[in-house]
């Protein structure tokens, strides 16, 4: 994730994430279209509607997995999605804890959201 994103812009990733194929995008996937585009976060299709590239779900599935981490490390009955569970425990960001048989944040990921807080502020 190269690019700084607004809070705008990740939210017409992910309606256009959601959206059935043939159906006209909504104002916030159109507001944000050349943009994401530009990014290569988005492409035309040759029919003329957009899609989402590998980049754009490469970066959804990253935003998902940090809101994943601050999710379990704010509240540890939260319940995450699949694979983000699943790439949060491979990667030892997240495991299950064996008291309550929940998801908690483990030292690696705390260090995790510490660096990319650090690099938010730098990044101001």
């Amino acid at each position: 994730m190269n690019q700084k994103l607004s809070i705008d812009e990740y939210d017409a990733l992910e309606q256009l994430s959601k959206l059935p194929r043939n159906t006209k995008p909504g104002a916030c996937i159109s507001r944000n279209a050349k943009r994401l585009c530009g990014i290569k976060l988005m492409a035309w299709r040759k029919d003329g509607t957009l899609e989402l590239t590998d980049a754009g779900r490469q970066t959804l599935f990253i935003k998902q997995c940090i809101d994943g981490l601050r999710a379990i490390a704010n509240d540890p009955n939260t319940t995450l999605p699949g694979p983000v569970a699943t790439f949060l425990g491979k990667k030892a960001h997240i495991e299950i804890s064996a008291d309550t048989g929940k998801q908690v944040i483990t030292q690696r990921g705390r260090e995790c959201l510490a660096d990319i807080d650090a690099q938010m502020k730098v990044g101001r």
